[in-house]
Formats: C-alpha cells, sequence, structure tokens
C-alpha cells in the first residue's frame, strides 16, 4: 500500500493509448502521452518513471472530456457559438465564454463516469492512508506548449478539495475553464481551432504545504544556466505562481550545490487550509513570520538535487513547482507537484543558434567560392 510520503506500490501497466481509457493513474502514462492526459498529467507520469517524489493521483482522460462534452451538447455547440467572436471584442469574449461555460458546469457526469471517478478517488484516498483525501484538481490541456505558444496557465486549478461531490464539481469546473474569454481569445489570436484543444483533468493528492513555490533549471532573469533559482512563500504555492507576494528568491550553484545569493522578502500573504471549513483560504501571512526565511539550507539544496535530476531526465531546462509538506518528516516530504520546459530563454537560445547557423552558413560559401577561385557577387 502507498504511503503519502510518494506514489509508492506496485507500478501499474502502461496504459495503451488506442483502448481509449477514459480514466488513467498518472504512474501509467509518460511524456508521450499528452494526447491523453496533457501535459500537467503527461509531465507527472514522467516524474514518477524516473523516480522524482511526487504526490499521488489520477486523471481524467481526454476520452472521458470529449464523452462529457458530447454528453453534455457542448462539442457540436461551440463553433457556432463562436462565430462572428473576435480577438479583441471582450464584451463578445465574456458573452460567449459565460454562456459555454454555464452550460458546461450545469451538466453531471454520466452516472456510469461518476462511479468511476469515485471508485477512482476512494483507491487514492486508501494508498494514502487519509479519508476523503485533500486533492488538488488540476486542468491539463493537450496543448500547453507548442512551439510559438504557450497555452500553460490558462486554465484552472483547485486546491485543497474534499469529498466526491466536490472533486466531481471542480472537475466541471476546470473543463470549462478551457472556454475562458483569455483562453478563447489566445487560440483565435494564434490562429489555434477551438476543436483542436481538448482537455484532461489531474486529481493529485494535496500536499500539506510549510513551505512552497517554484524552480528554475537556469536564472530566469538573465538565462545564466550554471544556476538553479528558486522563489517560496509559506503555504502553498499559489501565491508564488500568481505573483501576488514578491517570494524568497534563491540562486544555487548547479555544480557545487552552494547557496550563491539569498533574498528574504516582505511575504504579507499566506494560502493555507482553514481546519474548520477544510478548504483553501488566503490569509495574512503573522507579522513576526512575514521576514522569516521560508526555507531552511538543507531542503534548498534537497530541491537543487532535485532540480538537476529532473533537467538531467528531460534533456532541457525546466520550470517546476514543489512544495515542502509539514505534516511528513524531514528527509522524505518535499515533493514535485509539476514540471514544464521553460520557455523564455530555451526560445532566445533557439533562435540565436539558427541565427548563427545562417551566419556561418553564409560565411562557409564566401570562403569556399574564394578558395574555388570563383567571384563571390
Amino acid at each position: 500500500m502507498a504511503t503519502a510520503s510518494g506514489t509508492g506500490g506496485a507500478a501499474a501497466p502502461r496504459l495503451d493509448p488506442n483502448a481509449a481509457p477514459e480514466l488513467c493513474w498518472f504512474e501509467q502514462v509518460r511524456r508521450e502521452d499528452v494526447a491523453l492526459v496533457g501535459g500537467k498529467c503527461s509531465s507527472l507520469g514522467e516524474l514518477i518513471s524516473a523516480g522524482v517524489r511526487v504526490p499521488p493521483g489520477f486523471a481524467l482522460t481526454t476520452h472521458g472530456y470529449a464523452r462529457f462534452m458530447r454528453d453534455a451538447g457542448v462539442s457540436g455547440e461551440i463553433p457556432g457559438m463562436l462565430a462572428g467572436v473576435g480577438d479583441d471584442d471582450l464584451e463578445k469574449l465574456e458573452a460567449a465564454s459565460q454562456a459555454i461555460r454555464e452550460k458546461i458546469e450545469a451538466h453531471h457526469f454520466a452516472w456510469e463516469l461518476e462511479d468511476a471517478i469515485a471508485e477512482y478517488y476512494r483507491k487514492l484516498s486508501v494508498r494514502c492512508m487519509v479519508p476523503a483525501v485533500p486533492v488538488a484538481v488540476r486542468s491539463s490541456a493537450t496543448a500547453e506548449d507548442l512551439p510559438g505558444a504557450s497555452f500553460a496557465g490558462q486554465q484552472d486549478t483547485y486546491l485543497w478539495i474534499r469529498g466526491v461531490d466536490d472533486v466531481l464539481h471542480h472537475a466541471r469546473r476546470c473543463i470549462s475553464s478551457l472556454f475562458t474569454a483569455r483562453a478563447i481569445a489566445y487560440r483565435l489570436r494564434m490562429g489555434f481551432p477551438h476543436e483542436d484543444v481538448a482537455l484532461s483533468v489531474g486529481f493529485q493528492k494535496m500536499a500539506n504545504s510549510y513551505t512552497a513555490g517554484v524552480m528554475f533549471t537556469l536564472n530566469p532573469g538573465n538565462g545564466d544556466r550554471s544556476v538553479l533559482a528558486i522563489d517560496a512563500n509559506f503555504g502553498f504555492g499559489e501565491s508564488v505562481v500568481s505573483g501576488e507576494v514578491t517570494p524568497d528568491h534563491f540562486l544555487v550553484n548547479k555544480i557545487t550545490l552552494d547557496i550563491l545569493e539569498r533574498t528574504i522578502c516582505t511575504k504579507e500573504i499566506t494560502y493555507t487550509v482553514d481546519a474548520k471549513t477544510q478548504k483553501s483560504v488566503k490569509i495574512e501571512t503573522p507579522f513576526e513570520r512575514q521576514n522569516v526565511q521560508s526555507l531552511i539550507d538543507d531542503e534548498i539544496v534537497e530541491l537543487a538535487r532535485m532540480g538537476k535530476v529532473i533537467e538531467k531526465h528531460y534533456g532541457r531546462h525546466m520550470d517546476i513547482e514543489w512544495a515542502v509538506d509539514k505534516d511528513l518528516p524531514a528527509g522524505g516530504n518535499i515533493f514535485i507537484l509539476q514540471a514544464r520546459p521553460e520557455t523564455v530563454w530555451s526560445e532566445k537560445k533557439k533562435a540565436q543558434n539558427e541565427t548563427e547557423a545562417k551566419a556561418a552558413s553564409a560565411m562557409d560559401f564566401i570562403l569556399s567560392s574564394l578558395l574555388a577561385g570563383k567571384k563571390v557577387s
């Protein structure tokens, strides 16, 4: 039986995508299964296969999504509902978005799919040894990081969701978030057909975070590849990801794992769980903690080690979300919540390499012509 400290247990067999499964465990998928479970969930499966500590969970696949959309009667209506909507017409975008989202959220899953989701949720609770285990319900789109376009962060995530009814409700909210005004406008602007984007929904055991944040396996400020950059705040990582606080910032040497820089900021907001309502809430950080370093040095070094493992496995620079679980003992309480390719500096490097290659080709032509005694016009 798995514990809350990792996925644990016997490995589930790899999925056959051709079997059109509607639900699956994270460990059954890999990075090549984006079409089946989207970018987030396929990345989680890949991390598990690489031996990285990831909270366990399961996914509603794109087949389950397609079935729900057909049952809700939305699939065939969306093109008509978006006809004549421009990417800069805010009023029409908001009206179309609201109409589509209301239609999606008002419809229930087919009873057998509801039962299947409930059974997976029950099994996840047993694996984690927590009744009605709190989960993060995460949207996982199939077009999150495409060349020349990034759809990441456009769909919703809901934290600390407990109980089957709430899990199902927030799954529908995740699906409807594929049609926010912002997401619709971006697809229109990029010329990306709405019908070509599908969604998976991930249900991942919540880490009861003492501290959480993001890590880049380079310096996002200047592209320096010799360091890792870690941003951290108390509580759940939502405050860091959303930019609501200026987090503590650490730079770590990628070779020696020495902490090169540390910037401790005033962190006024914390996302945590309300003990009475069992819901994620935003609170004011107690004054005496606002300027306290949110990660101890040992945790910074361990995170950097994990970042190096992930970067090596993927063979590229990564953007990683992580958490330190306060319910578990040190040494096994740092978890990776998701990892995706870093795009800003990777795209700049790619463009630079292409420019250098073109320049080199032109120079090679000139030199070869001169050596051959040809006139270069």
